[in-house]
């Protein structure tokens, strides 16, 4: 029995589970949502936000040992998250940006159900961003004609032969009666 077991295992190894982790929170620091099932995101909420808290709380500090703190929280973050760049969007954007909130910088928005293997599926953003990221995501495209299976036919080729089928009445199709009868 797992009475009062915390977390999910995902079916990985500790060591699996710990990278697998690392690398989706390396992912929402970079790009602010990513789409995951929802067990991993709900698994990764716990893993990120105390991240984030650090990096805010060292940033609050003041006085004459606010620079070492800031280089401890930086190295200690960066035991977890390996990505140089993903740390210095934490420090540098999203650190500042949640310095008033008291915790719940991430989201969990249920999507559905995977298709190909019934997963459900969640997006996992960070809370301030939603808004900025739906602005900036372009317009959507018409969907385009699905491609002939016949390449050589050219748009006067398919006009021409839908005005000669139009001409004359269809003939009706032989069926195997009939086509046993002109066969013999």
């Amino acid at each position: 029995m797992r009475h009062g077991v915390k977390g999910r295992k995902l079916k990985r190894t500790a060591s699996h589970r710990a990278s697998t982790l690392s690398g989706l929170a390396t992912s929402l620091l970079l790009h602010k949502r990513i789409k995951t099932t929802e067990a991993k995101a709900k698994e990764m909420r716990r893993f990120v936000e105390p991240i984030i808290t650090r990096a805010k709380r060292s940033l609050a500090t003041t006085g004459d040992d606010s620079s070492i703190v800031r280089l401890h929280a930086r190295r200690e973050i960066g035991r977890v998250i390996r990505d140089d760049n993903a740390v210095k969007a934490l420090f540098n954007e999203i650190a500042p940006k949640v310095e008033n909130r008291a915790g719940g910088y991430t989201r969990v928005v249920k999507l559905g159900y995977r298709h190909g293997d019934n997963a459900e599926m969640a997006i996992i953003e960070l809370v301030d961003w939603n808004g900025a990221e739906a602005v900036a995501a372009p317009a959507a495209k018409a969907a385009k004609p699905r491609p002939t299976r016949n390449k050589a036919k050219t748009a006067e080729a398919k006009l021409a032969e839908t005005e000669a089928n139009a001409e004359g009445p269809k003939k009706p199709r032989a069926t195997r009666k009939k086509k046993a009868e002109a066969a013999a």
